[in-house]
This record gives structure tokens, sequence and C-alpha cells, in this order.
């Protein structure tokens, strides 16, 4: 049977909001265009698949601010998570568990199909 960890509630939270940020970083990028600056489309079917772009008309402004934004906010995230105190007191074997764990922590109990 696997261990459980007794996560403290900043970690927890940092680890929920990290899944927020990039959940939403994620569905902005899915949104924007595929070029940052303006570009021509293009097709080329040289390859081993055909690749076809639109022109882009580019991000704006805001836009672009916006991505920064949520990815600076994933960065402090994801060092606070991975540098917390607690897992000063795991190692090994045992803190690949526990980071497992705690990444799915957010997510519903799966009920035991035994």
């Amino acid at each position: 049977m696997a261990a459980t960890y007794d996560f403290p509630s900043d970690l927890l939270a940092g680890q929920e909001e990290l899944h927020q940020v990039r959940a939403e970083l994620l569905a902005l990028l899915k949104r924007l265009p595929w070029s940052v600056e303006p570009l021509d489309g293009f097709s080329d079917d040289t390859g081993w698949r055909k690749v076809e772009r639109p022109a882009s008309p580019g991000w704006t402004a805001d836009e672009q601010a916006e991505v920064e934004k949520l990815r600076q906010r994933e960065r402090e995230l994801a060092v606070f998570v991975t540098c917390h105190r607690f897992w000063s007191e795991v190692s090994g074997p045992d803190a690949v568990e526990a980071r497992m764990e705690l990444k799915h922590a957010h997510e519903e109990p799966q009920p035991d199909g035994n």
C-alpha cells in the first residue's frame, strides 16, 4: 500500500494554484494567433506531413502582457512548490511518490474497483 503524506496547507494551495495558472495559460495560448508577430500564412507539403498556417495578425500588447504575467506566476509557483521545506522531510523514491501524490491531491478520489 502506498504511503500517504501530510502535506502542509500552503504547499497544497501552491500546487492547486499552479494547476489553475497552467490551465489558464494553456486556454489563453489556444485562443491566440499562432504567431506572436504578424506573419503571412504558409503551406508546406514537402515534409512527412503537410503543414498549413493561416496569416497571423500577431498578438496585441495586452495579450503579450497577459501571457507574460501568467508565465511569471507559473515560474513563481513552480519554484515555491519545488523548493518547499516539506521536501527536506522525504528523499529518494519517497520523494518521487510524494510529488506524484501532491500533483493529484486536488483530484476526486476514484472508487476502488475491488
